[in-house]
């Protein structure tokens, strides 16, 4: 015989009633279960306010008349009309009662916990006299039974405990009496040795249902509800949440305590006294199998079970000299907060015993700061105890599971994936039992929090970059189609998702935080985006607060520069192929590393100096591996580049240089790059990853072009001076050809000084061989001394550039 409970989802419709009838259908032939019913979904809630209104001699009326008529359109909509009248005098008795009370509340302007409790009761009462009417049309032995008659407590109205000796023998006796019926219970309700209702508290239909289980030592007890079971995290904050097929008494009870409102804790101690299984089903996905919560469960694979939390919590902090060594001192304040009735969720004290910190619930929170203040006024008045505060905002989150024990590494995990994402911790508590690690953080963290540390602990699941982009030209664009077309592999061979989150533009911006379909952005941004404003747009993408989150800078222009402190300030990673804010003052260069290093992120810029070629990481890699640089060697420049591999034979320099313009390998003004500025850019960034602290003013330019071509005025005149310096290039060409040289603009990092020189190398030099737009870099150091490190390839080109910022971007994902 099993024990079926329905939450107020499950009798908040027509539809979910049908429901709950047809998964009673499907137990015909096997003893007759006892249902429990929660009152409708919203129903309690709306007493709640009714009685509220009706103390503060406010209209209530309107709210009761909504009640009753859901519960009269359920029935006209499930009953024949010759079966309705009988339940709707019966429930119009109920309203006119409920009615009547309410006006006494209004009349007095007093709401006492007995008086609450008598009004919530009313939301059960008439669910089940609803339900169980609508039954008889499918099983002729349905009836309607008052828990309260059956289940009795004392007279803690609010939070009523049970008398479970004289509860069981009536449950019994009653069951027995009518075994052959098919019962639905009021959830919730109860009373005491007068007979006056009382209530069992949050979450007491479930609490009713495994009273009853253990009274008549069920099979099982089914708790119905809106969800496939117990799931790692809430669902309404992780997409990603997905429902445990097993869970320990004791984790589920961690998992329940800390807020996973799909089962109430103290629902489980009856059934975990007589080892009697719970299991939790989707009324609504019948053929889901649910989560088993039972003794012996199996052993998973899995680091932790869930991730639970309480969205509103506040804390108190006690310090002082007075509590050192002083024995008691502890059990004086917190039996002070349990006689009071203020329950203490998550408690933490130092080793010096100079505090103690305490989270309650906000509600309490006040009571409790002056029980506190009323108990120790002597030793707050002589210093010898600070004056405790408030701090409200805050939330608890806790990871919980069986397999934490004795496992190293679970709150490095834990806190690491809080750390990198910017996540303060103000608390944290750990059970000697290691079943639970509790942390309490800002209330505005929270969603951020957990959808981090899912990732961190759900290594199956794909790990989710949360990626902001600024730029839509060809890198912006290449780089987008790029994410299109690598999405599957990212998912099946790295078990990763990168979602773009917002795109802007100098003239439009558009952020969704469900993501933005990379199939049609740019109709996305058109039609849907906003007029582009940098700050603002900084500022949604914070005001999002999302989890692993990565801002992307495709553009060349000065003004992202001036957001990146606050942007890795505020816990998000950097990823940029712009060289302006690397090449700018030093000083700036070592903030951006040092706000990345302090705030735990990433503070990726590969393609600032070759494109998609892995240079910086190279270099990174031989100087964190103990190696010492002595001299890097590079030409970095793939217009220069593509110049010189093409300046040769019969060719004009002239020509050439308009033939890479046409190909779009130059700027507008090809005299941007051929003045060596991008390229000094390039050699100084290198030169400060190589530990330098140089200006641009210490690198050393000389110029591959003729005083007249830098000063013509436009980029027609420039053309023309190239012209009339064709003699000059000529005789460059030719002296290289004659001593089987080439010509090549290099830069030269060598004793903290950095050069760009027009030089001719020979066929022993690794810069000899190039074709195309090719860039290469030498790195001569301890352990390459005899034969260089060389690394060579394109250096310039959309598919390149974006291919390099989409590296550093997975790269962002793997840590």
């Amino acid at each position: 015989m099993n024990i079926l409970k329905f939450g107020g989802t499950s009798v908040g419709s027509v539809e979910s009633i049908r429901a709950l009838i047809g998964i009673l259908k499907e137990r015909k032939g096997a003893e007759n279960p006892v249902v429990v019913l929660s009152a409708m979904g919203g129903v309690t809630n709306s007493l709640l306010q009714m009685a509220e209104n009706a103390r503060n001699a406010q209209d209530y009326t309107d709210d009761l008349k909504k009640v009753e008529q859901k519960h009269f359109d359920v029935i006209r909509a499930l009953l024949p009309a010759i079966a309705q009248n009988p339940v709707l005098t019966r429930l119009k008795i109920y309203f006119n009662e409920l009615e009547d009370i309410l006006q006494s509340v209004y009349n007095l302007r007093e709401l006492s916990l007995q008086t609450k409790d008598l009004i919530l009761s009313y939301g059960e009462r008439c669910s089940n006299v609803m339900v169980s009417h609508i039954a008889r049309q499918h099983f002729a032995n349905a009836g309607y039974v008052d828990g309260s008659e059956l289940i009795k407590t004392d007279s803690n109205f609010g939070q009523a405990k049970v008398n479970t000796y004289l509860t069981e023998t009536l449950i019994r006796d009653f069951y027995e009496s009518n075994a052959d019926k098919l019962l639905f219970v009021t959830g919730f309700i109860s009373s005491n040795d007068e007979g006056r209702i009382t209530t069992l508290g949050r979450g007491g239909s479930d609490y009713t249902a495994a009273i009853w289980g253990a009274a008549l030592s069920a099979d099982e007890i089914e708790i119905w509800t809106d969800v496939d079971g117990m799931l790692t995290a809430d669902p309404r904050i992780v997409k990603k949440a997905f429902s445990l097929p097993e869970l320990s008494y004791t984790e589920a009870m961690e998992l329940s305590y800390f807020g996973a409102k799909v089962i109430y804790p103290p629902t489980m101690i009856p059934a975990f006294l007589k080892k009697i299984p719970i299991v939790i089903k989707n009324t609504f996905n019948v053929d889901f199998p649910g989560t088993y919560i039972k003794h012996g469960a199996h052993a998973s694979k899995l680091p932790i079970k869930g991730i639970s939390s309480i969205d509103e919590i506040s804390i108190l902090n006690l310090s002082g000299s007075g509590m050192v060594g002083k024995a008691g001192f502890a059990g004086r304040l917190f039996s002070l907060l349990s006689r009071e009735q203020v329950n203490v969720v998550l408690i933490t004290q130092s080793s010096s015993e100079h505090s103690i910190t305490f989270a309650v619930k906000p509600a309490d929170a006040l009571k409790a700061l002056s029980l506190i203040n009323r108990e120790f006024e002597l030793e707050l008045q002589a210093r010898k105890l600070e004056y405790p505060e408030v701090e409200n905002g805050l939330s608890v989150l806790a990871i919980v599971g069986e397999n934490m024990k004795r496992t190293p590494g679970i709150s490095g995990r834990l806190f690491s994936a809080l750390g990198r994402n910017g996540v303060n911790i103000r608390a944290i508590a750990q059970g000697s039992s290691e079943y639970n690690i509790s942390v309490i953080i800002g209330r505005s963290d929270l969603s951020k929090a957990v959808n981090a540390v899912h990732d961190a602990f759900y290594a199956d699941l794909k790990k989710t970059l949360n990626v902001f982009c600024l730029g839509t030209g060809n890198i912006g664009k290449t780089l987008f189609r790029q994410l299109q077309d690598q999405m599957p592999f990212l998912a099946q061979n790295n078990d990763l998702q990168v979602k773009v989150m917002g795109v802007s533009n100098t003239r439009r911006m558009y952020l969704n935080p469900e993501g933005i379909d990379l199939s049609n952005w740019e109709k996305s941004l058109e039609e849907k985006g906003q007029k582009a404003d940098l700050t603002e747009f900084i500022g949604q993408m914070k005001d999002m607060n999302l989890a692993n989150c990565v801002f992307v800078d495709n553009t060349a222009s000065h003004n992202p520069i001036q957001h990146y402190l606050d942007v890795l300030q505020s816990s998000i990673s950097v990823v940029t192929c712009n060289k302006i804010g690397n090449s700018a003052e030093y000083d700036q260069y070592v903030a951006f590393k040092q706000a990345a290093r302090k705030h735990g992120v990433d503070f990726y810029y590969e393609t600032n100096v070759g494109a998609g070629l892995p240079i910086i990481r190279t270099l990174k890699d031989l100087m964190m591996s103990g190696d010492r640089i002595a001299r890097i060697e590079a030409i970095l420049s793939g217009t220069i580049s593509y110049i010189f591999n093409n300046f040769k034979g019969q060719r004009l320099f002239h020509d050439v240089v308009k033939e890479a313009q046409d190909l779009g390998y130059t700027e507008p003004d090809p005299r941007d790059d051929l003045n060596g500025k991008d390229f000094m850019r390039k050699m100084l960034i290198l030169a400060r990853d190589a530990g330098y602290a140089l200006e641009e003013k210490d690198v050393t330019i000389e110029s591959m072009l003729p005083a007249a071509c830098l000063a013509a005025k436009s980029v027609e005149e420039f053309y023309v001076e190239l012209q009339n310096n064709a003699a000059y290039f000529e005789n460059l060409k030719n002296e290289a050809a004659q001593n089987q040289k080439v010509l090549r603009y290099i830069g030269k990092l060598e004793d903290g000084k950095v050069t760009i020189t027009l030089q001719m190398v020979d066929d022993a030099h690794p810069f000899f061989m190039l074709s195309g737009s090719d860039n290469i870099i030498s790195f001569t150091t301890d352990r390459y001394k005899d034969r260089p490190l060389v690394v060579k390839g394109p250096g310039a080109g959309a598919e390149v550039t974006a291919a390099g910022v989409f590296a550093d971007i997975i790269n962002v994902g793997k840590r």
